[in-house]
């Protein structure tokens, strides 16, 4: 129970910094006189830093542990978030750039680590239901950023952007003061592959063998493509069709973070009655249904498909990471290394901001409705496959 405690905080944290982004699009439109398109490169290399350093987490965590790799990862981060200072005296979006990535490479640490280490720290059947309770205060996290740094940014006039950087920079230390001095629990698995796994190269070639953790990896990737895109798109999406300002805007995608909060909670409820699979095959179609009210375009009603799409989403990341990771022993880690390569997905905001910026608003929308389709069928797949997995009949 108390690592359990202590990694969910974790969850929070990456949360708030990822929510951030969302804001700081906008924001930097707006203070730095930019293109969506442009301002898209914050996620590009936020997510960018994902795809570039998982595998070396991976690698590090094999060999050292998750305690370490939780705690070099907070280091990281913490000294992003300080470089925010001379980041705002320089004043140009390469700098800001620059802060993130290194930022994101302290991320990917931390959710290498901790993601896998939730779904072990308990029995395989309710790990996706662990993992949704734990990723509950990631949404926490999201929720809160975009309230206080939205309404801080937008709500006054000469706002610094370092400000909520340097007391997330601060905290962040504390933290990782903590997990210095405390003993976090290894995972072990003896199996042929738990000496060979320490040095990362023979998990990462065998894991491919698991066409269900290939799936998976294929399932988040999409999922990532549409939940980064949506949450990026999302106040220029309701601020272009001209249904309010930027400020109103940021605490309007607070609430569907509320939303999104609240299927995570629910979902790791449900989910101890109602197998994964089922789970994430159902909130997959509720997805698809949602995309397409909203490119039905029915005015400001399509602001119920939007918010359809946080409740459904809510549960994807960790039931598809803990679906794609069951039984893998000790390739685990390895897997988990390349699975947090999956948000370079967010890199496909890029393309929403260019479809955006040469036709309308609305149809963007399109790259989120065949990501959704995707996990659906994902689920789909496992759910029918369901029994013969179980047996261990099918891997």
């Amino acid at each position: 129970m108390v690592p359990f405690i202590l990694i969910t905080t974790l969850f929070f944290l990456w949360g708030f910094a990822r929510a951030i982004l969302d804001v700081l699009n906008k924001h930097f439109q707006n203070e730095l006189n930019i293109s969506i398109t442009e301002s898209s490169l914050i996620q590009v290399t936020t997510y960018m830093g994902y795809f570039l350093m998982a595998i070396p987490a991976g690698l590090f965590i094999n060999r050292y542990g998750y305690r370490r790799g939780v705690v070099f990862g907070l280091l990281l981060f913490a000294i992003g978030s300080l470089l925010f200072v001379p980041c705002t005296e320089a004043g140009t979006l390469d700098a800001f750039l620059f802060a993130l990535f290194i930022i994101s490479v302290g991320l990917v640490f931390l959710e290498t680590a901790a993601n896998p280490y939730v779904t072990e720290l308990g029995g395989k059947e309710t790990a996706s239901s662990r993992l949704n309770l734990s990723q509950s205060f990631n949404g926490l996290g999201c929720l809160f950023a975009t309230f206080a740094v939205g309404q801080f940014l937008f709500g006054y006039e000469n706002s610094s952007v370092a400000l909520p950087y340097v007391i997330l920079g601060i905290v962040v230390l504390l933290i990782a003061a903590i997990f210095s001095k405390v003993k976090l629990p290894e995972i072990e698995h003896h199996d042929e592959l738990s000496d060979k796994a320490k040095y990362g190269r023979v998990p990462l070639l065998k894991v491919w063998k698991h066409k269900f953790f290939v799936y998976g990896l294929i399932a988040l990737l999409a999922y990532e493509v549409a939940e980064i895109s949506i949450n990026s798109y999302f106040i220029n999406y309701v601020t272009g069709m001209g249904w309010m300002d930027d400020r109103t805007a940021s605490l309007v995608l607070t609430g569907a973070l509320a939303f999104f909060m609240v299927g995570r909670f629910g979902g790791s409820l449900i989910m101890r009655k109602v197998p994964a699979e089922v789970m994430l095959m159902t909130c997959g179609f509720g997805c698809v249904i949602s995309v397409m009210i909203v490119l039905m375009n029915f005015g400001r009603y399509s602001m119920i498909g939007l918010l359809g799409i946080y409740l459904f989403e809510a549960v994807m990341f960790p039931t598809i990471f803990s679906l794609a990771v069951r039984g893998l022993g000790s390739l685990t880690k390895s897997a988990s290394s390349l699975l947090m390569m999956t948000p370079v997905g967010g890199c496909g905001f890029l393309l929403v901001g260019v479809i955006a910026d040469a036709t309308d608003m609305v149809i963007p929308f399109i790259i989120p409705l065949v990501c959704y389709v995707i996990v659906g069928l994902y689920g789909f797949g496992l759910t029918v496959n369901r029994n013969e997995i179980k047996k261990g009949q099918l891997t």
